[in-house]
């Protein structure tokens, strides 16, 4: 599950590197399908950063997917850039 933010952001950063070059946006978003993927399959091997939120990293590009893990699924709650504040975020954890 994804939250609307995190679509949001996702979609954003797909859009940020199209306009730096054709093309790039879709690697980005394969990048972060190959991380969906690898968290979805194994989720707590990604290390905790705060009590009840992971984060995954996508190779080549500079950002972080923070994620809780239910007994039942994996919910996507960020997706952002290593350089943007960590604090932005928690608030919406829960909704």
């Amino acid at each position: 599950m994804i939250r609307p933010q995190a679509a949001f952001e996702m979609n954003a950063a797909f859009d940020w590197y199209e306009q730096q070059r054709a093309g790039l946006g879709y690697e980005f978003l394969r990048a972060l399908d190959a991380a969906l993927a690898a968290l979805a399959r194994e989720p707590l091997l990604r290390r905790e950063v705060r009590p009840g939120v992971r984060r995954a990293l996508l190779r080549r590009f500079p950002y972080g997917v923070f994620f809780g893990v239910s007994e039942t699924a994996v919910i996507v709650l960020a997706v952002l850039h290593h350089r943007r504040t960590p604090h932005r975020w928690p608030r919406r954890a829960g909704g």
